[in-house]
């Protein structure tokens, strides 16, 4: 049995970000809860020369919503980098969702072999569209959600591992 391109992009990009909407939920709570600023959480880190909670996120949903348009061969949505807490966050999650589900599974399937050039640090970089999906695409989207996760889980919000998997 073979797995499609799309089945291996858009869905788990779907699910993965409704996940990382949940767990936002469940740091608000904690914030609520225990009278903490929530920006305390947005602007956390893990070291101090790692991006913040705020742009995990929004790097996640940069990942998920580019890597299905640059398979699906269609423009990339701009989403502008305002988001200033939980709710702006999940609204980004919430456009990307949307943008992920607009595209067809005939869109991305047949895109194995599809060249998809990026630009990475001034040079440019050629994959073909498997390479991109598993090589690049997936392993940073999954890097970003991780970290994200992982600054709410150092900074006590009481999330396990079945809060970042969710329902597969």
């Amino acid at each position: 049995m073979t797995i499609s391109m799309y089945q291996a992009s858009a869905p788990r990009f779907v699910n993965m970000l409704n996940n990382l909407s949940a767990v936002l939920d469940k740091a608000q709570a904690h914030a609520d809860a225990n009278k903490i600023d929530p920006m305390v959480f947005t602007s956390s880190r893990l070291y101090p020369n790692m991006l913040p909670l705020m742009s995990q996120v929004r790097i996640a949903c940069d990942n998920a919503k580019g890597a299905v348009a640059r398979l699906a061969g269609v423009e990339i949505p701009k989403h502008e980098d305002t988001e200033q807490n939980f709710a702006d966050l999940k609204a980004r999650i919430a456009k990307t969702v949307a943008f992920v589900q607009s595209i067809q599974a005939a869109q991305i399937d047949g895109s194995e072999d599809k060249v998809i050039v990026l630009k990475l640090g001034g040079t440019e970089v050629k994959f073909n569209g498997m390479q991109y999906l598993l090589g690049f695409a997936l392993p940073n989207f999954y890097f970003h959600a991780t970290t994200a996760y992982d600054i709410l889980r150092h900074n006590g919000v009481e999330l396990a591992k079945r809060d970042y998997i969710g329902n597969p």
